[in-house]
């Protein structure tokens, strides 16, 4: 996920700007709150000739559209009044970090007006850049920023004392848009035409499946895989809990409610980047309990890779037990990249090519902000060492599928020697836990690394990707959740009789734990403090967990239980995987596309939240049907029915499933992913 701990990096950008807006230039009003870019007098009283333009045919023709916007003016026509009326101007609110208006993004683009039978003016929105001011600015089409700026800069003196010599202002030829889409690009067509074909193929077998099959119990295994109507069954089934000793209910409440916070914490950070009236309350925010939620939303991460760890520990040494203590690494690599890379390969073409096809807005020109890093490093995403190879992963929410694939490659190791050497190996694990942490208390310290980074320039995203993004800062909660697998494992079907004061000591520890690891840096402390809160919350927060899906298995979770295991979870945990990928595709468009300011509380990141989760649980149920399950069952109908069955987590989580791995994968078990 993206480091929320970049949340005060961008508290600092803000800072910068309020700190420019407060000059002396602005408290003289020499950026008056009055600059009227109501440029219908200004143009009534200048001459092309003062422009500049030469006479090549460019600017000649830049020349002629703004005559005859002159004369549109003059004459006070429509479509000549809203090209002005789509300026912005000067925002109120500077000091409280209001430092853009958008003017009318729509108003602008819709002046599409015939002059002559050779002559047509559209019209064309850019941003004029004025410091870290940004105001929408619409000039006819024909005219480029180049062409655009001496005419800025001579309209902008005619205005007496706004900007002062110190203040730079251009148009910015990056942000112009005009209503003419460009065409697409050969990428662009690639993933519209893989879409359509998948969502071909699903129409098609799913009516083969509604009008055809008449006994669903007997239905090809082809016609199963890619029919809608059979996966959005699988995926919708409610199922009783503790229907199945083998099977840990809670699981689903944890899976759902740490996605839900990772989904949040997002959503947040895409709210502080979207245009704001108030961005500098983000300083008084920062500091108040609630922010923890999100400052601190790693942990919720941290419960996945418990989870992780645990699933892969328990689910596999039961295979083994079965197998006599065999185990097949390459089968079970090749499961997990079948099961996670085809989503992933998908996810990047969408996110790279399809913003701009299904919405636009002031700020989608250039779709994507990752586009420029996948376009160089696609390929690290795809070999999951995106994490260390470059510092602007493709993705960012990817960096843990790499995390979680590369402990995932070496859990047979771990897997062999439990087998082997039973206890002896746990504790080697447990010494390794141990040591880990160790390297992320030495790393912070020498480096001086702060989780509240205060300043983007100086660091360049180094701490978050020491700090974050490295596999071994994750390996401790990952490795704890191991232990634990192993030992429920070794304790299945157990029945622990504890006394009242053993489970209210562990429920007080557990939560002692939980809201100390989100509350403890408030107010902030040292780095040796720090530190300290970082390298121990690393292990407290996931023995804090384990203890949850303890008690709630040995029933001694009241209401806990009641509440993670409720059935109601499971086909959103069954989901977890496409809205993990897809969630951020949706919020980015919809923080992008806006055309007025937003104003920032938690009330209102909440409303966006809902609203952006809602559009997500149907864009990932779309593309679930389409993408994900087809492929999953395909690669059942691929799979011969003697080879053993591959190691997967989720399995153990599933509804009226054993722990031992199925001869036949469900399709709406998915990783277990944030």
């Amino acid at each position: 996920m993206i480091n929320v701990i970049y949340v005060l990096l961008f508290c600092g950008l803000v800072n910068n700007s309020a700190s420019d807006s407060a000059d002396p230039d602005v408290q003289n009003n020499k950026l008056s709150k009055q600059l009227p870019l109501d440029f219908s007098e200004l143009f009534r009283n200048v001459t092309l000739e003062s422009f500049g333009l030469s006479a090549n045919p460019k600017d000649l023709e830049c020349k002629q559209d703004l005559a005859a916007l002159l004369r549109g003016l003059s004459f006070s026509q429509i479509w000549a009044q809203k090209m002005v009326d789509s300026w912005g101007s000067i925002p109120s609110g500077l000091l409280t970090g209001n430092t853009f208006d958008l003017g009318n993004f729509d108003e602008c683009l819709s002046v599409n007006q015939k002059i002559s039978s050779s002559q047509k003016i559209s019209g064309k929105y850019c941003f004029l850049i004025a410091n870290k001011l940004k105001i929408a600015t619409c000039f006819p089409s024909s005219c480029t920023a180049t062409q655009i700026d001496p005419i800025v800069q001579h309209l902008a003196k005619k205005i007496s004392n706004v900007f002062s010599s110190s203040i730079s202002m251009k148009i910015s030829e990056e942000s112009c848009q005009t209503s003419e889409s460009p065409p697409w690009d050969t990428l662009t067509i690639v993933t519209i035409a893989i879409l359509s074909v998948m969502a071909a193929l699903v129409t098609l077998f799913t009516f083969y499946d509604y009008f055809l099959c008449r006994d669903q119990n007997r239905m090809p295994a082809l016609v199963k895989a890619f029919s809608a109507r059979a996966n959005s069954r699988s995926l919708f089934r409610i199922v009783p809990s503790k229907s199945n000793p083998n099977v840990i209910d809670c699981l689903h409440g944890i899976r759902c409610m740490s996605l839900i916070w990772v989904i949040y914490c997002h959503e947040l950070i895409f709210f502080l980047n979207s245009p704001s009236l108030n961005s500098n309350e983000m300083f008084s925010w920062a500091i108040t309990p609630f922010a923890s939620f999100v400052l601190h939303g790693y942990f919720s991460v941290d419960s996945f890779f418990v989870l992780g760890g645990m699933l892969v520990c328990m689910v596999a040494l039961r295979s083994m037990e079965k197998s006599g203590g065999k185990l097949n690494p390459l089968l079970m690599y090749l499961h997990r990249i079948i099961r996670i890379l085809p989503v992933v390969v998908i996810a990047i073409l969408v996110y790279m090519t399809m913003m701009t096809v299904i919405s636009s807005g002031p700020m989608l020109k250039s779709g994507y902000h990752g586009k420029k890093y996948c376009e160089k490093g696609w390929f690290w995403t795809l070999l999951f060492v995106q994490n260390y190879a470059v510092l602007n992963v493709c993705l960012d929410h990817t960096w843990y599928l790499a995390v979680d694939m590369q402990l995932y490659i070496l859990s047979p190791i771990l897997l062999i020697a439990l087998y082997k050497w039973d206890k002896k190996a746990a504790s080697g694990i447990a010494v390794l836990v141990v040591l880990l942490s160790g390297c992320l208390f030495a790393t912070q310290m020498v480096n001086q690394y702060s989780l509240l980074i205060q300043n983007g320039a100086e660091d360049d995203g180094v701490p978050n990707k020491k700090l974050y993004l490295a596999t071994h800062t994750h390996a401790a909660p990952w490795l704890i959740g191991f232990l634990f697998g192993y030992f429920l494992h070794l304790n299945r079907g157990k029945k622990f009789q504890l006394s009242w004061l053993v489970v209210w000591t562990g429920w007080i520890l557990s939560l002692a734990m939980l809201f100390t690891s989100i509350f403890a840096l408030y107010p902030p402390l040292s780095i040796l403090k720090e530190s300290l809160y970082y390298t121990l919350t690393r292990i407290g927060w996931p023995l804090a967990i384990c203890w949850i899906i303890f008690a709630c298995m040995q029933g001694y979770g009241s209401l806990a239980n009641s509440f993670l295991s409720t059935p109601l979870w499971q086909p959103l945990s069954r989901l977890s995987y496409s809205v993990y990928i897809w969630h951020m595709f949706v919020q980015e468009i919809n923080m992008r596309s806006v055309r007025t300011n937003t104003y920032f509380s938690n009330y209102s990141v909440m409303e966006r939240f809902w609203f952006d989760f809602g559009f997500t649980l149907l864009m990932s149920y779309l593309l679930y049907l389409i993408i994900e399950a087809p492929l999953c069952g395909f690669e059942n109908v691929l799979r011969p029915r003697k080879n053993p069955p591959a190691i997967d987590q989720p399995k153990l989580i599933h509804e009226q499933k054993d722990v031992r791995i199925s001869s036949e994968t469900d399709c709406t078990e998915t990783e277990t992913n944030p």
